[in-house]
Order: C-alpha cells, then structure tokens, then sequence
C-alpha cells in the first residue's frame, strides 16, 4: 500500500479487517481502518495492532514502519463500547483486561526495535493521543487537532497518558493539555516538540519516504541503533559516559562489518 492510498482510503465495509498492514522495502506499514468511527480502537484492532508488532519484531529485513489511519482522521481514542463497559463496572476483571489490553497495543508501538512514523490526519484524541505519543516521529497536518480528551469526558487520563505527554512536551503543557483542556494544532505541536513536522497532506508522503528509506536501507544498522537511542534516552536517560560504553560494542560492530571500504556509506559496498 503506497502512502496516498493510506491516507485517501474510503470507509470500510463492516466485515473488514480492522487495520490493514503492508511490508514493502524493508517499510512496514500499519494502518488503522475503522474510519467511520473515526479509527476508534476496538479489542480486534488492538490484537492486531499486537500481531503486527509480533511481525515487525520478528523480520530483520524490516527497518522501519509507519503507522497511519483510512479516512480522514487519525483516532479517536478507545472504542466508546469499551470505555462504557468499563464505567459500568470499572474494578471488574473483564474492565481492567479491556482497557489494559488497548494500552498494551500502544505499549508495543512504542517498543519496536526500529524508527515509528506516525501520520496524524484530522485529529488524535484520548487514547488515539497515545498512539500518536507512542511513535518516534510524528507528522500531521498543520490543522490537525491533537487533544487530551480525558478531561472533556469527565475521566482521568489512562495509559500512561501524562508521562507520555511529559516525554513530548515538558511538564507545563502537559498540565495544559491533560488538565486544562487545551489543544495543539499541527504546527502548535512542531513548536512545541510534540511532532517532527506538520505539511499539507498531499506532501506528507514524500516526507515519510524520505524518513523511512534511509532506515529501511540497513534495517540491520538501524536496529542497533534503535537499541542504542532507547537505551541512552529511556525514560530514564542515562548519563554521557554511560552513553559512551552502550554505543561502544555496536560501533565496533559497524566498524569491523564495513572493514576498510570507507569511500562507501554501506557495507561492502564499492
């Protein structure tokens, strides 16, 4: 599935599959495919968003991955059905399995061994806020809305919500967001680091292209890499010296595999 395909994908019929995933050049392509409820995560997206992260876990050919939505906009969090079946009994085993089981997805988006690019079109709120926390590099549209959403439901945030808002955006937004109600915008959140980059959508494909291709190169490479940025950057990070020895293995590593062909940028290569 090309990029435009993605983000221009009509409704699904009922009986489709809730994401749809590609594997192409070394890109794995996740995307959510629930449009006409505004890509709300149900209990099958979230096993499949699970699979799919089995795979990519799996295949070393795989360097990078992006994740994006059918429809006109990215998520609208968890699937209401699920958040009223917990409200109905919210200490019942079968509310926190639920519940859990949706944040677990997004817990795996986040722990990939290679570099996620999110594609945040129309808008994330609640839990889709998560999802679009819990990638590496995020790129929306300038209009898009990313939004807290706890609080307008009259709920606390889940899933990790402020630390991950915290990791983004530092403390004083995130207290803005998560418990004043505020919002960012697509360009509000280049500003303030929430995202990577905020263009109109028909540009957004080259830009996620530019991204993943280098990644996807030498997904062997990238992993290592990927290994090194979240041990070094945690949360918790850890000091500089600290940073020197976890690179120094993988770089000796990377050295002896190049050998001494140093008029080219890859392995082995002339």
């Amino acid at each position: 599935m090309t990029s435009d395909t993605a983000l221009n994908a009509q409704p699904s019929d009922d009986d489709a599959p809730s994401i749809l995933t590609s594997f192409t050049d070394g890109v794995a392509r996740l995307t959510l495919n629930n449009p006409r409820r505004k890509n709300a995560i149900t209990l099958d997206m979230a096993a499949a968003i699970e699979q799919f992260c089995d795979q990519v876990a799996a295949d070393e050919t795989i360097g990078a991955v992006v994740v994006d939505a059918a429809g006109s906009y990215f998520c609208s969090g968890a699937d209401t059905r699920i958040l009223a079946s917990a409200s109905a009994d919210p200490a019942s085993p079968k509310s926190v399995v639920q519940l859990s089981a949706v944040y677990k997805a997004f817990v795996r988006v986040g722990s990939l061994p290679v570099p996620t690019v999110g594609v945040v079109v129309g808008g994330a709120v609640g839990a889709g806020l998560n999802l679009a926390l819990a990638v590496d590099l995020l790129v929306a549209t300038p209009d898009a809305v990313l939004d807290s959403g706890f609080l307008a439901r009259g709920i606390h945030p889940g899933g990790g919500h402020i630390t991950l808002l915290n990791r983004a955006v530092g403390r004083a937004n995130t207290i803005a967001l998560a418990a004043c109600g505020q919002s960012l915008t697509g360009e509000e959140a280049v500003a303030q680091g929430l995202a990577y980059a905020a263009a109109p959508i028909e540009d957004i494909p080259a830009i996620v292209d530019g991204l993943t291709a280098p990644a996807a190169r030498d997904p062997e490479l990238t992993r290592r890499v990927m290994s090194s940025v979240r041990l070094e950057l945690g949360p918790p990070a850890v000091t500089w010296d600290s940073a020197i020895e976890i690179e120094r293995g993988t770089q000796m590593w990377s050295m002896a595999r190049k050998g001494q062909n140093w008029s080219s940028r890859g392995p082995g290569r002339s």
